[in-house]
């Protein structure tokens, strides 16, 4: 496993392993609420420009789309459905990689055709980008 998964992989692995055990144990508007206090503190932890951008995609998400409730996914900023992940930022630092992460999961109905995207590279966040981004959240959650 050393060698198969890089040390920010297994990172995630154990944080998703930690968030499980904590859901487990976690019920009703009390959940809810540290959820959201782990999603923000996530944010936090965050170096700019991620930060920022964290800050305000989960402005956007929770304004655009009220019925998906922020939580962690594997460590990561979330937003879920009937406990199910629609939504998730991830940031540059989080893999080493170059841009932050806009992603939909599978339960995300952005259905267009025969392929369409799933994920979406930021590197800043304009008004037209916001728009963008609360318009195909709403229409994620169906």
């Amino acid at each position: 496993m050393a060698d198969t998964f890089s040390a920010e992989e297994r990172a995630a692995m154990k944080e998703r392993a930690q968030e499980v055990k904590k859901g487990s144990r976690r019920r009703g508007r009390a959940r809810k609420e540290d959820d959201e206090r782990e999603v923000l503190a996530k944010i936090a932890e965050m170096p700019e420009p991620d930060r920022s951008m964290g800050e305000r995609l989960h402005a956007i998400i929770t304004e655009a789309a009220p019925a998906l409730a922020p939580r962690t996914w594997y460590g990561m900023p979330a937003y879920a459905k009937d406990g199910k992940v629609v939504c998730f930022f991830q940031s540059a630092e989080k893999f080493k990689s170059r841009y932050a992460t806009l992603g939909f999961s599978d339960t995300a109905t952005l259905d267009e055709g025969t392929m369409w995207p799933t994920a979406f590279a930021l590197t800043e966040l304009t008004a037209a980008d916001e728009a963008r981004i609360a318009a195909l959240v709403k229409r994620a959650v169906g």
